[in-house]
């Protein structure tokens, strides 16, 4: 079974957990998941079936959308419900003080994690450190938010719409936005509504794909590999440039993918006439071609 099962994962659950679960209701051993969500969190979660963890890279690096619930006056040591409270204080804050603090946090920019977070050191997540009570230094990652939009202010609650880039963390949006505007803040509540292209109106729960498998359904639940490409562009080969493909050699074509040239390591996907997904390909500059990036009709690769 190859593809991409677009779950809506439920609360008190680790990305891990969902992975899991997958593997064991669809039988299929090489899974992995775009994108680690909190336990806490809910919301897409792709899950990436055989061939198509080949491009869980892409899926991962693509951007997210979330809904926040953050709230002022609370500050915890996880920054969000979970930890314990480190600091308290009145909330006298109006929507005008939010909305003029918020550009201040588009576009890219250094973020510091959470010291509770997945981030490894020497193999080790750091919250395992910290739980441990060993002393974890964090150092800023550079992310980026591309839009912040308020859906509600109910004080001490403001519900945020959050579009960014791999690698951003809600929970230290929400500190440092409470650090910003004064009373501090914690985020008490999460939804990732799109991962790359997928949104939550495409998800299932895990209870709906266990259902689909039942009932022989599950074909109509599971997204082809390339849909988490298709912001690419894409060429067709010919029997000749399929096999060069399938074989590693590099493939020129006779005229132009479109009028705009191919910029330095571009990748697209590669079909066969028939419209069967190959894999994806790579420009090289120097040599004015296209080289084989990722071939994923092959038949069946060894589970790793």
């Amino acid at each position: 079974m190859d593809g991409i099962a677009v779950i809506n994962k439920a609360a008190g659950m680790t990305s891990h957990d969902v992975v899991a679960r997958v593997r064991r209701l669809v039988g299929q051993r090489r899974a992995g998941h775009a994108g680690t969500l909190d336990p806490t969190a809910t919301g897409v979660l792709p899950v990436l079936l055989g061939q198509a963890t080949r491009v869980a890279e892409y899926l991962s690096e693509s951007g997210k959308a979330y809904r926040a619930t953050i709230r002022f006056g609370v500050e915890t040591t996880t920054y969000d419900s979970e930890g314990e409270i480190t600091h308290e204080a009145p909330v006298h804050l109006a929507l005008e003080d939010i909305e003029r603090a918020l550009p201040e946090f588009l576009g890219e920019q250094d973020q510091l994690p959470p010291v509770y977070s997945a981030i490894k050191r020497g193999g080790v997540p750091l919250y395992a450190l910290a739980r441990a009570g060993e002393a974890v230094e964090v150092t800023p990652r550079r992310i980026r938010i591309d839009e912040l939009r308020i859906v509600r202010w109910a004080p001490p609650d403001l519900t945020l719409d959050v579009e960014c880039g791999k690698g951003t963390y809600i929970r230290s949006l929400a500190h440092d936005l409470g650090q910003r505007l004064g009373p501090g803040a914690h985020l008490t509540g999460l939804i990732r509504t799109r991962s790359g292209p997928f949104t939550l109106s495409q998800a299932i729960t895990l209870e709906e794909l266990d259902a689909a498998l039942t009932n022989g359904s599950w074909r109509d639940r599971l997204f082809a590999t390339d849909e988490a490409l298709l912001d690419w562009r894409a060429a067709i080969l010919g029997q000749e440039n399929s096999v060069r493909l399938r074989t590693g050699q590099r493939i020129h074509f006779a005229q132009r993918l479109t009028t705009e040239p191919p910029a330095e390591s571009e990748l697209i996907r590669a079909y066969s006439t028939d419209g069967h997904f190959l894999g994806i390909m790579r420009w090289s500059g120097a040599d004015q071609s296209w080289r084989p990036h990722k071939t994923l009709a092959i038949g069946p690769e060894p589970d790793e």
